[in-house]
């Protein structure tokens, strides 16, 4: 799956940058990626995508300041300079991409506001279908920041062909500081979006998938305009055991996978795994129109009666009946990583929750206008003043 990503915003662009690293270490070169924002110091941040393909917007507005939260003003930027955006996007080529998407914080300004804006361009410019990835920020972040969620999800759904939301709010680490557990956050999306970007890409000399996803059924999948969630599990691969004079004591481990094993149930469990588990965003997986399986490994650990396996109990689980199952065999990794794409979900408690308390935001910042007004007025009231003219 050739995707051209863009990242939007702050952390649009830390969670491209990582991608970009990602592939970079991976020998992959099909990537193609730039960052948008109104920040400068937030792009001269970034590390792995070069300073051309970095998007300063809204100079003359905010001087490279930002926009703040002020997701209103970050659309109007982006209105104004579009055509810098497609210009850039021009320069690197569109034409062996399967797929744009964009990557953004729905919870800001600059991304929050821009990408909607950017998603109807490009909708309307190229056949390619355009994804999205939003983040939602987590409740504690303040009420203004859902109502910038809620404008920005309900208005980037109108132009993208699906949005895989992330949930802030849901990916919780023990023990770690705030910025360093959107770090654990950022790498845990980019892990999923690497699996994807596996469907359909050439596999490794000599490796072939006994079951094929490519880019079409990605697309397929991911068709109708709905919202998405991917879960993602992983399993160690067992080293060989070295007997020896101390080969006798029993230490306790992580459980791996052994020779003993029987494969098919092992990736079969490993689906189940990626799709009850941590998901993207949480969700009733029965309310899903689609799904899609993909299991990435060496060669020996995979097993299409496995896929198979999982493939039966995912259409039992949806309340459609389209499952796409497939495998990427691969020795540059020491683990079996299964990703399940729940599509067009719809029972989502988070998004009703944003929904409630978008809700309240924007009544609590009518009546503090209205009453900022009523006290302006009131102070000229006060005093017996003639007008100018």
């Amino acid at each position: 799956m050739r995707f051209f990503a863009i990242g939007f915003g702050q952390a649009g662009g830390k969670i491209l940058d990582l991608f970009v690293e990602n592939e970079k270490l991976r020998g992959s070169d099909t990537l193609k990626a730039i960052a948008i924002n109104t920040a400068r110091t937030d792009l001269m941040g970034l590390r792995h995508i070069p300073p051309k393909n970095r998007i300063l917007i809204g100079q003359t507005t905010v001087k490279g300041h930002g926009v703040g939260t002020d997701n209103k003003l970050g659309a109007k930027i982006a209105q104004e300079e579009i055509d810098t955006v497609l210009n850039a996007i021009d320069e690197l080529g569109t034409h062996e991409i399967d797929a744009f998407l964009i990557i953004s914080g729905l919870g800001g300004g600059t991304g929050s506001g821009g990408s909607p804006v950017l998603a109807k361009y490009l909708s309307e410019m190229y056949s390619e279908p355009v994804y999205a990835v939003g983040v939602l920020p987590a409740p504690k972040e303040g009420k203004l920041y859902s109502l910038n969620a809620a404008r920005s999800m309900v208005t980037l759904m109108r132009y993208v062909d699906n949005l895989i939301l992330v949930d802030n709010g849901a990916w919780r680490f023990e023990g770690l500081s705030l910025k360093e557990s959107y770090a654990k956050i950022n790498e845990e999306i980019v892990r999923r979006l690497a699996v994807l970007a596996r469907a359909g890409e050439p596999v490794e000399e000599g490796m072939v998938g006994e079951m094929v996803v490519d880019s079409s059924e990605v697309i397929n999948t991911l068709k109708g305009g709905g919202i998405s969630s991917i879960g993602y599990a992983t399993l160690p691969i067992a080293e060989k055991k070295k007997s020896g004079l101390f080969g006798f004591i029993k230490k306790k481990s992580t459980p791996v996978v052994t020779a003993e094993e029987d494969k098919s149930t092992k990736i079969a469990t490993l689906v189940r795994k990626a799709a009850l588990g941590r998901l993207t965003i949480p969700c009733n997986i029965g309310s899903a129109e689609r799904a899609l399986v993909l299991v990435a490994g060496p060669p020996e650990q995979l097993d299409r009666k496995g896929l198979e396996k999982a493939k039966l109990w995912l259409e039992e689980q949806i309340s459609g009946v389209e499952v796409r199952a497939g495998d990427y065999p691969t020795r540059r990794t020491r683990y079996i990583a299964a990703l399940v794409v729940l599509a067009n979900v719809t029972e989502i408690p988070r998004v009703k929750q944003l929904q409630k308390l978008a809700s309240e935001a924007k009544e609590e910042v009518e009546i503090a206008e209205k009453e900022r007004i009523d006290k302006t007025i009131a102070l000229f009231e006060e005093e017996d003043l003639e007008p100018l003219f």
